[in-house]
C-alpha cells in the first residue's frame, strides 16, 4: 500500500507525459524550461524525482500545476524535464517525492 504525499518518501510509478500550457494551477506562467511538473495531488512546491524506468535516467521537479486528467498517467512533465529524462510522449516512470521547496 502506497504511503501518504504527507511522507518523506511516497513512492508511486505510472505514464508521464509532456505539457505546456500558459498558465498554470498555481498561478505561475508555464515556463517550458523549468523543471517542473503537474500531479494530481501532491502539494505545489514539492520535490519530485522522476524516474523513466526505459533508460534509468532520472530529473527532480518541482510541482507547481494540477493534472494530468487523463487515465493512467501520473505527471505531466514540463517539456525540459522530459527531455532529461528522455521522454517523448510517454513513457513508464517511477515516481520519488522529496521534501517541499
Amino acid at each position: 500500500m502506497p504511503r501518504t504525499h504527507a511522507e518523506h518518501g511516497y513512492e508511486g510509478s505510472g505514464l508521464a507525459s509532456v505539457y505546456s500550457d500558459g498558465r498554470t494551477a498555481s498561478g505561475e506562467h508555464m515556463n517550458p524550461g523549468a523543471m517542473t511538473a503537474a500531479h494530481r495531488t501532491l502539494p505545489f512546491g514539492t520535490m519530485v524525482t522522476v524516474v523513466n524506468n526505459r533508460n534509468g535516467r532520472s530529473v527532480t521537479v518541482r510541482i507547481n500545476d494540477r493534472g494530468p486528467f487523463v487515465h493512467g498517467r501520473v505527471i505531466d512533465l514540463s517539456p525540459a524535464a522530459a527531455r532529461v529524462i528522455g521522454v517523448d510522449g510517454l513513457a513508464p516512470v517511477s515516481l520519488i517525492v522529496g521534501r517541499r521547496a
